[in-house]
């Protein structure tokens, strides 16, 4: 889902205003726990630690990287670099299947619209945002805000392209920090292996443990055409984490709900889940379909269902948590003693009023408005890269025409940079596979909204979604940069001159998805947020500053220990190694081995630990987050989770919460032993043992 449309699922997410367990928080890093942590961990973490660990981590679009150089190496995960890899392959040279493996730093390659970003700075903004909306309503309280947050992020980054400043909301606005970033848009890719080998056992063993897989990639940025310099970087420590080995995990995860009040969340479990689904389900099997027909069909479709398969898994996982007695009652239990402590305190009481009702109320806004919504703005495209480029060139270009102050939140001028950056960046198209997700969305829409809905009819005009998708996908110019570039560039004289039938698409259809953005900003998130001020206000009254916020895709720290876990009677050990995947490589799809992991079995140690498992706080987003021991070294890449870890989108749970990081030592033997990438050993100054 593209960032600038998160914002957009309205349900922020706030910390459980109840003490947290050892390892529970995904801590900003200027309220970080530091006497918490050490006394959990046994630990001599200082603020000097931090700030090294703060200016060693990446933000990769929506995913983390940790720096493992002075000259702007980054380790990530496999499937973080995989659109890049799919970027730079031809179904003739393909390096998706044959892995990226350059002999030097000189042929290494640049990722298409990749930016990376190191946050510098943290500062609080909130009087100045929270003073703009205040005595406003609906639609004026969210441009208001809107307009302060768009004049900030300006006058901190103004036009400075190597600089990237957001106004983030933390508490459900209770606080607004402004984040800045040193940004770089020259990435290029280092290595990375067969995605076989970091997708081992496939959508089977997604979201599971034990796992068995590579999942780990480099990538460099640069400056001026030459490696970025770096001098503050993680050590590479190629040692196997040992089982319980205090671990922190610094990353950048996406979104959690963990404070949506009780009526809040029967919402999501009535309404947004069921409905995401119910959609992600058929375009899976869609997608499914379409790459069965041919192994061309097969390369171009694999990014679009990994992102599918791996969203309808964690749909899953937060369904089962909705279905948890247990976890259900504390939920409700830490709800219901904030409530009493806020009524036991008449003053507090009646500054912020009934919060709760307000949000009970504002839920039959959002039964009636989020389907429309979701698949009109949050969904609208299917996916499709040819729409999301027709759609920042049109609403760019109407947009760039008003003040800052007053456009939409994506396209501020201090926004701008990560628009083009986009847009402009020399990625193929592929219309066969546009074409099956227009066709998808359209048909959606109309079985959703129905038929007869205004909207539909004025989206679909006289044509069937399939003949409109059709049309649009294989008679559009956007595949050609030059022509995106034009358009670009040209602004909105040139955007409304064309005749190239996506552009007129979406010039077509801006009054739709405009005003259902706009009634849907100004009935269900303005109360929200207003509500979520007041809450957010009670909260700091009653528990004081001292509670972790919401995930909001910004830089975090999370800790805990490598750990396995037992659930239902079974024990899962903490770790996995190499002797552990040739025993499961069965040499069928999706249990076969990589070419060249499978070339060098005889010359890997069987005993080499590949994952382990860690107690740490993490979600989506979290991918590619840099494992770091107490010494501040690097020993892992956080890659995934397990299902029943998904509920942390709504709490953390210790019994069951693990996240699975690829290890050090498992890619230093990858690297040595499989893939020959000596130079890169060298620059991690791993000496052969």
């Amino acid at each position: 889902m593209p960032s600038r449309r998160v914002r957009a699922l309205l349900l922020a997410a706030i910390a459980l205003p109840t003490a947290a367990a050892a390892e529970e928080g995904m801590w900003t890093f200027d309220n970080f726990p530091i006497p918490a942590a050490n006394a959990a961990l046994d630990t001599r973490i200082d603020q000097a630690w931090l700030d090294r660990v703060r200016l060693a981590s990446v933000r990769l679009g929506g995913a983390s990287g940790g720096l493992v150089s002075g000259e702007g190496l980054i380790l990530t995960n496999e499937h973080v670099a995989s659109r890049c890899v799919e970027d730079l392959s031809t179904p003739e040279r393909n390096f998706v299947a044959s892995g990226f493996t350059p002999a030097s730093r000189s042929e290494e390659r640049r990722c298409p619209g990749m930016v990376a970003e190191i946050l510098t700075d943290i500062s609080d903004v909130t009087d100045r945002v929270q003073a703009a909306g205040r005595g406003l309503e609906g639609e004026a309280f969210t441009r208001a805000r809107d307009a302060e947050i768009s004049r900030i992020e300006s006058e901190a980054c103004g036009g400075d392209s190597s600089r990237r400043c957001q106004v983030v909301p933390l508490y459900r606005g209770g606080q607004f920090k402004l984040y800045a970033y040193r940004r770089y848009a020259d990435v290029r890719l280092a290595f990375a292996p067969e995605h076989r080998a970091s997708a081992f056992g496939g959508d089977l063993d997604n979201f599971s443990f034990p796992r068995f897989a590579v999942d780990a990639a480099f990538v460099r940025i640069y400056e001026n055409d030459r490696p970025a310099a770096t001098p503050v970087h993680f050590r590479w420590n190629p040692a196997p984490p040992r089982e319980g080995e205090p671990v922190l995990l610094s990353g950048s995860p996406g979104a959690t709900q963990r404070l949506l009040t009780q009526d809040q969340l029967r919402t999501v479990a009535d309404l947004i889940l069921p409905l995401e689904q119910l959609l992600n389900s058929e375009l899976r099997g869609r997608l499914i379909q379409f790459g069965a027909a041919s192994e061309q069909n097969a390369f171009i479709a694999g990014q679009a269902l990994s992102s599918v398969e791996n969203g309808y898994k964690r749909g899953y996982g937060r369904q089962q948590a909705l279905v948890d007695r247990a976890f259900m009652e504390r939920r409700a239990a830490a709800e219901a003693d904030f409530r009493r402590r806020v009524a036991a305190d008449p003053a507090l009481a009646r500054d912020i009023g009934d919060p709760w009702a307000e949000l009970a109320e504002v839920q039959d806004e959002v039964r009636r408005l989020h389907p429309a919504y979701y698949l009109l703005e949050i969904r609208a495209g299917g996916g499709s890269r040819l729409f999301g480029w027709a759609e920042d060139l049109v609403r760019g270009a109407q947009e760039r025409e008003k003040p800052n102050a007053e456009r939409l939140p994506e396209y501020g001028d201090a926004r701008l940079p990560q628009v083009e950056t986009s847009l402009l960046a020399e990625r193929p198209a592929y219309p066969a596979l546009d074409e099956v997700q227009l066709a998808w969305w359209l048909s959606k829409l109309r079985e959703i909204l129905t038929v007869d809905d205004p909207r539909v009819r004025a989206v679909l005009g006289e044509e069937s979604p399939e003949a409109l998708a059709r049309r649009l996908a294989h008679n559009t110019r956007l595949g050609d940069l030059a022509f995106r570039r034009s358009l670009w560039e040209g602004g909105l004289a040139a955007v409304s001159a064309s005749d190239d039938p996506l552009i007129r698409f979406l010039l077509r259809i801006q009054e739709v998805t405009r005003s259902t953005r706009s009634e849907y900003e100004a009935r269900v998130e303005a109360p929200t947020e207003r509500a979520g001020e007041k809450l957010a206000r009670a909260r700091f009254a009653v528990y004081g500053t001292s509670l972790y916020p919401d995930a909001t895709g910004t830089l975090r720290l999370t800790y805990g220990r490598i750990e396995g876990w037992t659930h239902q009677g079974r024990t899962i050990p903490h770790a996995t190694t190499f002797a552990g995947l040739w025993d499961r490589a069965t040499g069928a799809p999706p249990f076969d081995l990589a070419p060249r992991l499978a070339a060098a079995r005889d010359r890997i140690p069987a005993e080499t630990v590949l994952d382990v498992a860690a107690s740490t706080d993490t979600i989506g987003g979290s991918s590619g987050s840099p494992a770091v021991n107490a010494a501040g070294e690097i020993i892992g890449a956080n890659f995934d989770s397990t299902v029943l870890t998904q509920r942390n989108a709504y709490g953390y749970d210790p019994a069951v919460n693990r996240s699975v990081l690829v290890t050090t030592a498992a890619i230093t033997a990858a690297l040595r032993h499989a893939y020959s990438m000596d130079h890169l050993l060298e620059e991690l100054r791993v000496v052969e043992r």
